[in-house]
């Protein structure tokens, strides 16, 4: 990869984890998603007018991606409804990288070089690392709730299960959260799904600003309408008060795919893949610093092998 796509990738992934920070704030994460999916669709309507159309060997794929969007957005809501922010994006993140590079080589003859690979598989055992760190640290039963004030009562609830857990380095007494669990890693795989469908796609597009324009467009409508059937008439009431958050969330997911997207078409997707999980770390930052989630020793430590693993596979390429 160039300097160039590699700042690319760095800046998707920090604006990536920024744009997940702020809808995982909203309190209820269906207004949060209705906000985040229009902003996307505006952006995309916007981009649609000066872009030249994708090419028609773009539109299968781009269609089949902008279907795993919606599961990987319905999947993210429920990971973040039932978990804290700090350890959900991590293994939603860092399941990608591995199924990225086998998909990659199946479907798009893209085989890993040893240096590659061996970047992949530190990064991501950095990644499992950040991610598996203190499990158990939660009782499930605040998160009970997946309605209207399902993330309010999941923040709210398990305030006192972290603080009695804090001085066993996040591990509480609680059962694991396995609904979370599988619901992060079901975000993982559809990440890497949607990740190889578009790595296809935009390449045969002949425009990445025109195929992340109706991507985006597309796949930005489906929870706004699930929202408007839910509520009708009171949605606008209940998006005023945080209509600005939700929108710039929008924006942010737009600019944040549209790099990737760009890179995609300069590098091969599995190492752009692996790097864009370097968002992992912004991720598990903001947690500890707006959240107040612990960090702790072992994120620190499997972070680093997440940088070393990048590292290896920016030497390969």
């Amino acid at each position: 990869m160039t300097p160039i796509v590699v700042a690319a990738v760095l800046l998707a992934a920090l604006t990536h984890a920024s744009w997940n920070a702020l809808a995982h704030g909203i309190k209820d994460q269906l207004l949060a998603f209705t906000l985040v999916g229009g902003g996307g669709s505006l952006c995309g309507a916007v981009l649609a007018c000066f872009a030249p159309l994708p090419a028609a060997g773009a539109w299968p794929p781009l269609i089949v991606s902008a279907l795993l969007h919606v599961v990987y957005q319905l999947l993210l809501m429920r990971s973040f409804q039932m978990g804290e922010f700090g350890q959900m994006y991590p293994i939603a993140r860092g399941t990608a990288p591995l199924v990225v590079t086998v998909l990659a080589a199946v479907f798009v003859h893209e085989l890993p070089d040893a240096w590659q690979l061996a970047g992949v598989l530190l990064a991501s055992a950095g990644l499992v690392g950040v991610a598996l760190w203190g499990l158990r640290g939660k009782k499930p039963a605040g998160h009970a709730d997946t309605g209207a004030t399902g993330a309010a009562g999941a923040t709210e609830a398990d305030t006192s299960d972290e603080s009695a857990g804090a001085g066993e380095g996040g591990r509480g007494g609680g059962t694991p959260q396995w609904p979370a669990l599988a619901a992060a890693v079901g975000t993982g795989l559809a990440i890497a799904s949607y990740t190889v469908v578009d790595g296809v796609g935009v390449r045969a597009s002949g425009t990445s600003l025109g195929y992340i324009a109706w991507l985006m467009l597309l796949e930005g409508l489906a929870i706004p309408l699930w929202a408007l059937a839910r509520w009708r008439g009171a949605l606008m009431a209940r998006l005023r008060p945080i209509a600005l958050r939700g929108l710039l969330g929008g924006v942010l997911s737009v600019a944040a795919y549209g790099l990737v997207l760009w890179a995609q078409t300069r590098a091969p997707l599995a190492p752009v893949a692996a790097l864009r999980e370097s968002s992992i770390i912004a991720g598990a930052a903001i947690g500890a610093l707006f959240f107040k989630e612990r960090f702790g020793w072992p994120r620190t430590a499997a972070s680093v092998l997440m940088v070393g693993g990048i590292a290896l596979m920016l030497h390969g390429t």
